[in-house]
């Protein structure tokens, strides 16, 4: 018995070496509609590529994981203030940066490009110019990308909380113009019944990658890093690549 109680205690002080916490955590994960990535489901489940890398990657680390759905500006103010663990699918801007830890490698990649009405006859070939005259709907707290910043404040630009409301706008003829990303997109288009009534058009505004953000703060940098860790080997291993494809979320 005394052999086996040393053979106990040897392991225990050397538990923190194989990197598992010695106290599990409740990580709180936080993010907005993103379709395939981070989804609220009927049955009161969260679904989506982000919702089940996160629930891997904290049983990976000893850690469990709970879910919380809030307006994307919302999301992100809460993670800043240190109210949230984890922050689902951020694209990296300077801004976010300056106050966001991000994860080393994203986990999934978008399209952004410009909706119109399907009878519409405005085109675009890369010249911003052309939507000097139009009315255009971007959503609150999006990103997209550095050309379009620079170019935004000569335009007429208003707000839209979610897709659904932006696309709503657009089919009402309240905008000419819907900026947004495919993955997001399409799908609400497939669900309120607007194939034929708005269109994407064809030229990629930017591609932008997503990733999982942390408070910018010192107490933080272990789980990072050891998520960082595990994201790393899913991507080396292929097994993001899988997982992404049963979602049909695109990857970097």
């Amino acid at each position: 018995m005394r052999g086996a109680g040393r053979r106990l205690l040897a392991l225990a002080l050397l538990w923190p070496a194989f990197g598992v916490p010695l106290q599990a955590r409740e990580l709180l994960a936080v993010g907005a509609q993103f379709e395939r990535v981070f989804e609220y489901q009927n049955s009161g489940e969260y679904a989506g590529l982000g919702a089940e890398l996160l629930r891997l990657m904290a049983a990976r680390t000893g850690n469990t994981v709970r879910f919380r759905m809030v307006p994307w500006a919302r999301a992100q103010a809460m993670l800043v203030q240190g109210q949230a663990d984890i922050l689902i699918g951020p694209y990296k801007t300077p801004e976010r940066i300056a106050s966001m830890a991000f994860s080393d490698k994203p986990f999934y990649q978008d399209q952004m490009v410009f909706y119109t009405r399907q009878d519409a006859s405005f085109g675009w070939d890369g010249d911003y110019s052309v939507l000097k005259n139009r009315r255009v709907v971007l959503l609150n707290g999006w990103a997209y990308g550095a050309e379009w910043e620079r170019v935004r404040p000569g335009l007429q630009v208003s707000v839209a909380n979610n897709v659904e409301n932006g696309l709503k706008m657009l089919v009402h003829n309240h905008v000419d113009v819907f900026v947004s990303n495919r993955r997001n997109t399409d799908p609400v288009i497939a669900r309120l019944g607007y194939g034929r009534q708005v269109k994407p058009l064809p030229k990629v505004i930017d591609t932008q990658n997503g990733y999982f953000a942390f408070p910018r703060s010192p107490a933080f940098d272990k789980l990072r890093l050891q998520f960082d860790q595990e994201l790393n080997s899913m991507i080396d291993s292929g097994e993001l690549k899988k997982m992404a494809k049963r979602f049909d979320v695109s990857v970097p």
